[in-house]
């Protein structure tokens, strides 16, 4: 579903965030990717998506998308097959709950229809749907980060990347929105989510990538969190 080989990102400042990676990732996996800050690992995540480009590698291929080669037209496409969820949620503020799911498939020329069936599945799905006409201000923190896995998962991609999804939520509702990506999981989306929350990573237990300047210090099978303090 995801493959890395060499691949280098080098940013126009003369940082080197992401040094000769290479990393594969099966359809269906769950991984979390972890290291300390300033380590690259969410350079490495952006790339997936296509929100930096690479410098330079042998491969780089997500969800059968050749990112070495994308044209910027052909984007729009990769994110079909690449839902995103990001710390701060990005939802329009002056759009209903609803309307910030609905808007993902509006983008892309779905039938109304089509569209309200699939809408009330995915909030359904996160518990949501008797939420359809508040606004986002209108939420609490777990809900507005639920609404934002909803509007990623409403075309049903094949791979999920969860960018620090956590990070402005309470203990509680963090283990709540982990069991959500779970489930989803569960459904067959791959899912990457790079993370600073050792409780999640050492309780629910998912293959860890452990990146440290620029590169994968460690891969490891329902590994721990385990950064030194």
């Amino acid at each position: 579903m995801i493959e890395m080989q060499n691949v280098v990102k080098k940013y126009s400042n003369g940082t080197t965030a992401v040094r000769d990676l290479s990393v594969t990732i099966a359809a269906g996996e769950f991984v979390y990717v972890v290291g300390p800050s300033g380590s690259g690992k969410s350079t490495f995540v952006k790339l997936m998506y296509r929100e930096e480009k690479a410098t330079a590698g042998k491969k780089l291929e997500v969800a059968k998308h050749d990112l070495l080669k994308i044209k910027n037209r052909d984007v729009p496409y990769l994110r079909r097959d690449v839902g995103v969820v990001f710390q701060d949620f990005k939802l329009l503020p002056k759009k209903t709950v609803y309307e910030n799911v609905a808007y993902a498939m509006e983008v892309i020329g779905k039938k109304p229809r089509e569209i309200q069936k699939r809408v009330m599945e995915v909030l359904d799905l996160v518990g949501l749907k008797h939420k359809v006409r508040v606004f986002p201000d209108q939420l609490s923190g777990g809900e507005e980060q639920r609404v934002s896995i909803a509007r990623a998962i409403v075309n049903t991609p094949k791979v999920l990347i969860a960018d620090e999804p956590t990070g402005n939520l309470d203990p509680d509702t963090s283990m709540e929105i982990m069991k959500l990506l779970d489930r989803i999981n569960g459904q067959g989306t791959t899912v990457v989510m790079a993370t600073h929350n050792k409780t999640i990573v050492d309780s629910i237990r998912h293959r860890v990538l452990e990146i440290d300047n620029g590169l994968i210090v460690r891969d490891e099978a329902e590994g721990e969190y385990e950064l030194d303090d």
